[in-house]
Protein backbone atom coordinates (compact mmCIF):
# COMPACT_ATOMS: atom_id res chain seq x y z
CA UNK A 1 0.00 0.00 0.00
CA UNK A 2 1.37 3.94 -0.75
CA UNK A 3 0.55 5.76 2.36
CA UNK A 4 -0.02 9.37 2.25
CA UNK A 5 3.56 10.16 3.15
CA UNK A 6 4.69 7.73 0.55
CA UNK A 7 2.34 9.23 -2.03
CA UNK A 8 4.29 12.76 -0.92
CA UNK A 9 7.69 11.55 -0.70
CA UNK A 10 7.45 10.62 -4.10
CA UNK A 11 5.60 13.87 -5.46
CA UNK A 12 8.04 16.07 -3.70
CA UNK A 13 11.30 13.95 -5.09
CA UNK A 14 9.99 14.32 -8.93
CA UNK A 15 8.91 18.07 -8.16
CA UNK A 16 12.57 18.33 -6.64
CA UNK A 17 14.29 17.13 -9.94
CA UNK A 18 12.11 19.60 -12.07
CA UNK A 19 9.72 16.72 -13.25
CA UNK A 20 6.50 17.32 -13.48
CA UNK A 21 3.22 15.43 -12.53
CA UNK A 22 0.23 15.46 -12.39
CA UNK A 23 -1.86 12.89 -9.74
CA UNK A 24 -4.79 10.36 -10.75
CA UNK A 25 -6.71 7.69 -9.88
CA UNK A 26 -7.54 7.11 -6.26
CA UNK A 27 -4.93 9.16 -4.39
CA UNK A 28 -6.17 12.09 -7.04
CA UNK A 29 -9.56 11.74 -6.15
CA UNK A 30 -8.51 11.26 -2.50
CA UNK A 31 -6.37 14.86 -3.00
CA UNK A 32 -9.21 16.49 -4.79
CA UNK A 33 -11.39 15.49 -1.49
CA UNK A 34 -8.65 16.82 0.57
CA UNK A 35 -8.91 13.12 2.52
CA UNK A 36 -7.67 10.11 2.47
CA UNK A 37 -10.78 7.82 1.61
CA UNK A 38 -9.75 4.79 1.56
CA UNK A 39 -6.18 2.24 1.32
CA UNK A 40 -4.41 2.77 -1.95
CA UNK A 41 -2.31 0.16 -3.98
CA UNK A 42 -0.39 2.32 -6.29
CA UNK A 43 0.23 6.28 -6.84
CA UNK A 44 -1.12 6.80 -10.76
CA UNK A 45 0.60 9.70 -11.88
CA UNK A 46 0.61 11.55 -15.37
CA UNK A 47 4.09 13.04 -16.51
CA UNK A 48 5.52 13.89 -19.62
CA UNK A 49 7.05 12.00 -21.99
CA UNK A 50 10.43 13.61 -22.20
CA UNK A 51 10.81 12.95 -18.23
CA UNK A 52 10.24 9.53 -18.30
CA UNK A 53 14.00 8.18 -18.36
CA UNK A 54 14.81 10.57 -15.62
CA UNK A 55 12.17 9.46 -13.30
CA UNK A 56 12.72 6.19 -14.27
CA UNK A 57 16.41 6.77 -13.24
CA UNK A 58 15.54 8.40 -9.59
CA UNK A 59 13.29 5.77 -8.35
CA UNK A 60 15.47 3.16 -9.27
CA UNK A 61 17.90 4.82 -6.72
CA UNK A 62 15.06 4.12 -3.77
CA UNK A 63 14.27 0.35 -4.87
CA UNK A 64 11.56 1.18 -7.35
CA UNK A 65 11.82 -0.89 -10.64
CA UNK A 66 10.14 -1.89 -13.93
CA UNK A 67 7.54 -3.93 -13.20
CA UNK A 68 5.15 -4.01 -16.42
CA UNK A 69 3.87 -2.26 -19.30
CA UNK A 70 0.26 -1.84 -19.57
CA UNK A 71 -1.53 -3.09 -22.53
CA UNK A 72 -2.29 0.53 -24.15
CA UNK A 73 1.71 1.30 -24.15
CA UNK A 74 3.37 2.80 -27.46
CA UNK A 75 6.37 3.19 -26.99
CA UNK A 76 7.98 6.50 -28.47
CA UNK A 77 10.57 8.68 -28.86
CA UNK A 78 11.56 11.64 -26.43
CA UNK A 79 12.82 14.80 -27.03
CA UNK A 80 16.67 13.65 -26.08
CA UNK A 81 15.72 10.71 -29.13
CA UNK A 82 15.64 7.96 -26.54
CA UNK A 83 12.92 5.23 -27.21
CA UNK A 84 10.53 5.17 -23.73
CA UNK A 85 7.71 3.53 -23.26
CA UNK A 86 4.83 5.51 -22.35
CA UNK A 87 2.53 3.23 -19.82
CA UNK A 88 4.22 1.19 -17.51
CA UNK A 89 4.32 0.46 -13.38
CA UNK A 90 7.46 0.54 -11.63
CA UNK A 91 7.20 -1.61 -7.97
CA UNK A 92 9.52 -1.64 -5.09
CA UNK A 93 10.90 -4.72 -2.75
CA UNK A 94 7.56 -4.04 -0.73
CA UNK A 95 4.75 -4.35 -3.43
CA UNK A 96 3.71 -0.44 -4.06
CA UNK A 97 3.57 0.89 -7.18
CA UNK A 98 3.98 3.30 -9.53
CA UNK A 99 1.13 3.67 -12.30
CA UNK A 100 3.03 6.12 -15.11
CA UNK A 101 0.97 7.34 -18.02
CA UNK A 102 2.85 9.53 -20.59
CA UNK A 103 1.86 12.81 -22.27
CA UNK A 104 3.05 15.72 -24.16
CA UNK A 105 2.22 19.26 -23.99
CA UNK A 106 1.17 21.01 -26.94
CA UNK A 107 1.34 24.68 -27.53
CA UNK A 108 -1.33 25.64 -26.12
CA UNK A 109 -0.53 23.24 -22.64
CA UNK A 110 -3.12 20.52 -23.86
CA UNK A 111 -2.11 17.20 -23.07
CA UNK A 112 -1.48 14.38 -25.63
CA UNK A 113 -1.61 11.02 -24.43
CA UNK A 114 1.43 9.37 -25.72
CA UNK A 115 -0.25 6.04 -24.82
CA UNK A 116 -3.27 6.84 -27.11
CA UNK A 117 -3.40 5.88 -30.60
CA UNK A 118 -7.42 7.63 -30.89
CA UNK A 119 -6.15 11.16 -30.35
CA UNK A 120 -7.57 11.98 -27.38
CA UNK A 121 -6.43 15.44 -25.83
CA UNK A 122 -6.56 16.57 -21.99
CA UNK A 123 -7.22 20.06 -22.22
CA UNK A 124 -5.06 22.30 -20.07
CA UNK A 125 -8.11 22.84 -17.89
CA UNK A 126 -8.37 18.96 -17.39
CA UNK A 127 -4.72 19.14 -15.74
CA UNK A 128 -5.71 22.09 -13.87
CA UNK A 129 -6.70 20.28 -10.97
CA UNK A 130 -5.45 21.02 -6.90
CA UNK A 131 -6.18 18.85 -3.79
CA UNK A 132 -4.37 18.27 -0.69
CA UNK A 133 -2.56 15.05 0.77
CA UNK A 134 -1.36 14.98 3.98
CA UNK A 135 -1.57 19.17 4.15
CA UNK A 136 0.47 19.60 1.08
CA UNK A 137 -0.79 20.75 -2.01
CA UNK A 138 -1.07 18.59 -5.33
CA UNK A 139 -1.51 19.17 -8.78
CA UNK A 140 -4.22 16.76 -10.26
CA UNK A 141 -6.94 15.89 -12.93
CA UNK A 142 -9.84 18.06 -12.20
CA UNK A 143 -13.10 16.46 -11.09
CA UNK A 144 -14.47 16.35 -14.35
CA UNK A 145 -11.65 15.37 -15.92
CA UNK A 146 -11.37 11.99 -13.15
CA UNK A 147 -15.27 11.56 -13.64
CA UNK A 148 -14.98 11.07 -17.63
CA UNK A 149 -11.10 8.66 -17.01
CA UNK A 150 -13.52 6.28 -15.08
CA UNK A 151 -15.50 5.08 -18.66
CA UNK A 152 -14.82 2.33 -20.77
CA UNK A 153 -14.67 -0.79 -18.36
CA UNK A 154 -16.59 -1.94 -15.46
CA UNK A 155 -16.08 -0.27 -12.15
CA UNK A 156 -14.72 -2.24 -9.16
CA UNK A 157 -17.26 -1.19 -6.12
CA UNK A 158 -13.72 1.21 -4.55
CA UNK A 159 -13.78 3.34 -7.71
CA UNK A 160 -17.71 3.71 -7.75
CA UNK A 161 -17.45 4.73 -3.93
CA UNK A 162 -14.39 7.36 -5.33
CA UNK A 163 -16.79 8.80 -8.13
CA UNK A 164 -20.16 8.97 -5.89
CA UNK A 165 -17.57 11.62 -3.25
CA UNK A 166 -16.88 13.18 -6.19
CA UNK A 167 -19.99 13.58 -7.91
CA UNK A 168 -21.64 14.51 -3.77
CA UNK A 169 -18.82 17.02 -2.90
CA UNK A 170 -18.09 18.91 -6.58
CA UNK A 171 -21.72 18.17 -8.10
CA UNK A 172 -19.89 16.91 -10.98
CA UNK A 173 -22.10 14.78 -13.33
CA UNK A 174 -22.05 11.32 -13.94
CA UNK A 175 -21.43 11.05 -17.86
CA UNK A 176 -24.05 8.64 -19.39
CA UNK A 177 -22.06 5.80 -18.95
CA UNK A 178 -21.46 6.06 -15.27
CA UNK A 179 -25.45 7.08 -14.60
CA UNK A 180 -26.19 6.15 -10.75
CA UNK A 181 -23.00 3.67 -10.69
CA UNK A 182 -23.94 2.26 -6.90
Amino acid sequence: MITAEEAINIYQCLLENNIQVWLVGGWGIDALLSEQTRPHKDLDIIMLVDDVGRLRELLSDVGYEFGYLWEENLNTVDAHGVETVTAFVLQDGEGRELDVHAIRLDAEGNGIPAWDAEGRILKRQDLAGKGIIAGVTVACFTAEMQMACHTGYELPEKQAHDLKRLHEKFGVAYLDELRNPL
